[in-house]
């Protein structure tokens, strides 16, 4: 299934109507959706590579805006929609107990969640049922997507398709990785 999915969105990248379409799949994916925007974004750069940041701000628009949608989703129907969604990601057992701590690292787990491959339907709607300060959430959403769909761009526009493997294999793990290493050194500020 996640192969066709694959394909489907690799003919999407050469659509005449490609950014639309990758507008749609950013703003769902923000919510719903499997698929990160990334596997259209990446050869749609490839084929035109002096479009690589607009791309990219169609992008984190259509991502920050579907964030918002997501967290729409975990405000005024966590029950109903947010609780099936986030049962389907194997994150329903956690959400409870992750509720009564996630405020106090919300920032943290936007902007870790925007960066990486970690789902970041399951931050959004977190963030509204939790009842994240919007403004929080709307700020560190445009910075961590911004980010990513801006880092994965200009490598694109600067090295173009050798660079293609790198993003698609190691990207997320050097983000997690960057990540630990940041939060380590916060860690050994506070306590050392």
């Amino acid at each position: 299934m996640l192969r066709n999915l694959y394909g489907w969105t690799m003919r999407l990248a050469e659509h005449p109507q490609a950014l639309w379409w990758l507008a749609i799949i950013a703003f769902i994916e923000a919510s719903v959706f499997p698929i990160p925007p990334d596997i259209i974004m990446i050869p749609m750069i490839l084929a035109r590579p002096s479009r690589a940041f607009l791309i990219a701000t169609v992008a984190l628009a259509a991502s920050v805006i579907g964030g918002l949608a997501g967290y729409a989703i975990g405000a005024l129907a966590f029950e109903t929609i947010g609780q099936p969604i986030l049962a389907s990601l194997g994150k329903a057992d956690a959400a409870a107990e992750f509720n009564t701590r996630f405020n106090d690292f919300g920032f943290w787990a936007v902007l870790i969640a925007g960066m990486t491959p970690f789902p970041y339907k399951v931050i959004t709607i977190m963030s509204g049922w939790t009842g994240m300060p919007l403004a929080t959430f709307i700020i560190t959403s445009i910075a961590a997507r911004g980010l990513r769909f801006f880092i994965v761009a200009g490598l694109l526009w600067k090295f173009g398709a050798p660079i293609r493997d790198f993003i698609e294999k190691r990207l997320g793990l050097m983000f997690i990785l960057f990540i630990v290493l940041l939060l380590g050194s916060f860690y050994l500020v506070k306590y050392i």
